[in-house]
């Protein structure tokens, strides 16, 4: 059985453990975060049963064709932490302002399909809230051909996400009035209504993967919270030009409170959506 590494990880071999997540995954780990990775690898060095650093390296790089063990290490140092209905105001623009401006649009031109791309989605809580607020706003949604697309690169949160099922804490944000229409009660905690979940595809995918990203096309809106903060400058710039390309003339990208897009791209407008300032993607 192996033990824990007896120091701290020496520097230069973080970095070379974080330089290889970085070229497969594109998220990026400041020399501070020595002792989160550390943790992280021994508890991988753990399960494989190897003592040394080297030696997960060398199974890394060499004995990982399929790429599981590289997922394992991934679901391990992505965050997850959410819950239904985060950064109330901006879904307020989305929902009051962007969609029916987006929606009216669509009718002019007598188009019924929406796609939306829930980025980074997590647990679920973030697709399960849009799929919410869609068939809240839209009086006739069965008219429209509408679609979610959830994708995640860590595979135990959309193992979750499938499941649909929440505590106390995720579904406390849920404006009173849509918990009887959009949450079944259960004795485990609050599962969303088959019809709510129904509007949600949940995917696998690294946003570092450029045919995979090549491939997400014809979104009317993008979600991509809070996950950007963990890319470094030359990753943010591909992930971004590909949602670019993703999206529609005329389509949003809604990014967290603390993210920019605007010293890495100038191709987003940045327009006022009420009260909230968010990017669009001009008509051509």
């Amino acid at each position: 059985m192996t033990t824990p590494l007896e120091t701290e990880m020496p520097l230069e071999q973080f970095v070379r453990v974080r330089d290889f997540i970085y070229s497969k995954l594109g998220l990026f780990f400041e020399d501070a975060k020595v002792y989160f990775i550390q943790k992280r690898v021994e508890r991988r060095l753990e399960a494989l049963g190897l003592e040394r650093v080297e030696d997960y390296m060398f199974h890394l790089r060499f004995c990982d064709p399929e790429g599981q063990e590289m997922q394992a290490l991934a679901n391990l140092i992505t965050t997850n932490e959410t819950y239904m209905f985060r950064e109330y105001e901006q879904l307020e623009a989305f929902s009051n302002h962007c969609l029916p401006e987006v929606l009216e649009a669509k009718q002019k031109r007598k188009l019924t399909q929406l796609r939306v791309w829930s980025a980074g989605c997590s647990s679920g809580e973030e697709p399960y809230t849009l799929a919410i607020i869609l068939r809240e706003v839209l009086d006739n949604s069965r008219d429209w051909d509408l679609q979610i697309v959830a994708t995640d690169i860590d595979e135990e949160v959309l193992r979750m996400a499938e499941k649909a099922l929440y505590g106390d804490r995720s579904v406390k944000p849920v404006p009173p009035e849509y918990v009887e229409r959009h949450l079944v009660a259960e004795r485990k905690g609050h599962r969303i209504h088959p019809d709510t979940k129904a509007l949600v595809k949940l995917q696998h995918l690294n946003l570092h993967d450029r045919a995979a990203m090549r491939s997400m096309r014809n979104f009317d809106f993008i979600f991509c919270r809070n996950v950007l903060i963990y890319f470094d400058d030359a990753s943010r710039k591909s992930v971004v030009d590909h949602f670019y390309n993703a999206l529609n003339p005329g389509g949003y990208i809604f990014l967290g409170h603390s993210e920019s897009i605007g010293r890495i791209s100038s191709a987003f407008d940045l327009v006022r959506a009420g009260d909230f300032l968010v990017y669009k993607k001009g008509k051509p």
